[in-house]
């Protein structure tokens, strides 16, 4: 393949391939690819690809190699490609409240530009100063405030993608309302780089707020989690922009992490990070105290810490993400990412933490997450075994999930690592209408073959 490139391809090509791109931050182990090429436009995607395709050489599309499914890992004997030199804000257009992009731009990037604006871009992740945008759309992340602002599926309102033919296919639309046919972009959003390369980004884009409430609660069953968050969307509306439960296992590992924290005082069956973000201080500020007072007055609530300014409420965060400190504290873990209906969550919990624990001798876990809108994570290990029963802790976790009619991935994705699993939670029929999509898309298989779904 490499003999007969054309020269606009050529000038991308990297050698040698640098270690980092020869895995992303999965558990597996490494793989060089045989080339590398880091582009710089879509045209140069169009002839890599192009070539590739002729040739029959796998490929796999690179962003900031943050994920942890293996679904940019490179396959042996093909090219990885990396869009980290696709970096850049090309547009925004306030009037819109869209923001244009090309795919490599770091999430904190496309953050901070919005922010001086006055306008904000939603999608949040620990990972954000790692993350490609294009990688965010590859797998639909969520993040912390889905609650409120929805998935990138939401947040994306047009695209341009290069197919595994070289076709450049320009969807860069700005509008909301488009209903003209079948919505092309949304083909590609979640499907971590199997159907075509994403290359630019209109992002959808909001209002700055004008205030940010926090407070950290303490309860004492789930119930009483699950009528805050009720309570919650009945009084907050749409200021309601997060709502992180953490079960009792994660909250004291987490309030071990130095540098943390513990902002209540005595132990509680649950604790829940509660934010919401307004418009007007003097507004928001009262109602959110108002509805603080009426779930205390109701007895939902045990005890509470109240932000009292920015500061405060990135230190309620450090808590519940604390868990990016893990590896320190626990030592090797497998993490998870799964979606349940809210109400379940616990019985779940209490269901899972059983079948690890019968799994493997020794076997723990802890849960927190997203529960606002169905997504629990978990983290289960051995302490001290090397290796990690990884196998072992899959099966226990996503059997569960089974069991439980939820989804073995809310936001991660699929990659390799769960590829097994994805029949848990998709029927038959809907398994074959995404291999006949991939088919028909991608009819000689190569763009990052292996992952989510064989064709």
């Amino acid at each position: 393949m490499l003999s007969g490139l054309p020269e606009i391809a050529r000038a991308a090509l990297v050698d040698p391939v640098p270690p980092r791109n020869w895995n992303d931050w999965s558990a597996l182990a490494p793989e060089a690819p045989a080339a590398l090429f880091c582009p710089r436009s879509a045209e140069q995607i169009s002839a890599i690809l192009a070539a590739a395709n002729a040739a029959r050489v796998p490929v796999v599309p690179q962003g900031g190699l943050t994920g942890l499914c293996g679904g940019a890992r490179p396959i042996a004997g093909g090219i990885a490609l990396s869009l980290e030199k696709m970096v850049g804000i090309e547009e925004i257009d306030e009037a819109s409240a869209t923001m244009t992009v090309l795919a490599g731009t770091p999430l904190e990037t496309i953050q901070k530009a919005a922010a001086e604006r006055g306008l904000f871009f939603s999608l949040d992740l620990g990972a954000r100063g790692s993350c490609a945008i294009g990688g965010n759309a590859g797998t639909n992340a969520g993040g912390n405030r889905v609650i409120r602002y929805g998935m990138m599926r939401d947040l994306v309102l047009g695209a341009e993608v290069v197919l595994p033919d070289g076709t450049i296919v320009n969807a860069l639309s700005k509008l909301i309302k488009n209903n003209t046919g079948y919505d092309v972009r949304q083909l590609f959003i979640g499907s971590e780089g199997t159907l075509g390369v994403i290359t630019r980004l209109v992002l959808r884009l909001h209002p700055a707020p004008g205030c940010t409430h926090a407070a950290i609660c303490g309860l004492s069953d789930y119930g009483k989690v699950v009528d805050l968050l009720r309570g919650a969307r009945r009084k907050l509306g749409p200021t309601l922009s997060a709502f992180e439960a953490m079960w009792p296992d994660y909250w004291q590992v987490a309030c071990a992490v130095p540098g943390v924290r513990d902002p209540l005082e005595g132990t509680h069956a649950h604790t829940v990070l509660i934010e919401a973000q307004g418009t007007d201080e003097e507004i928001d500020g009262p109602r959110f105290m108002a509805f603080l007072e009426a779930m205390f007055e109701e007895g939902v609530i045990e005890d509470a810490a109240i932000s009292q300014s920015l500061s405060d409420v990135q230190s309620f965060w450090s808590v519940r993400d604390a868990c990016a400190e893990f590896k320190t504290t626990l030592g090797p873990h497998h993490a998870y990412d799964v979606g349940l209906p809210t109400g379940q969550m616990d019985a779940f919990a209490d269901a899972c933490r059983d079948a690890v624990a019968a799994a493997v001798p020794g076997g723990r876990s802890v849960y927190y997450g997203h529960i606002g809108d169905g997504n629990l994570h978990l983290l289960a290990w051995v302490p001290g075994a090397e290796p990690q029963p990884g196998e072992a802790l899959d099966e226990a976790v996503y059997a569960t999930v089974r069991a439980f009619g939820g989804s073995v991935s809310a936001e991660h994705g699929i990659g390799t690592t769960k590829k097994k699993y994805l029949e848990f939670s998709r029927t038959p029929e809907e398994l074959e209408v995404m291999r006949r999509v991939k088919h028909a898309l991608d009819p000689n298989g190569i763009l990052n073959p292996g992952k989510v779904i064989d064709a």
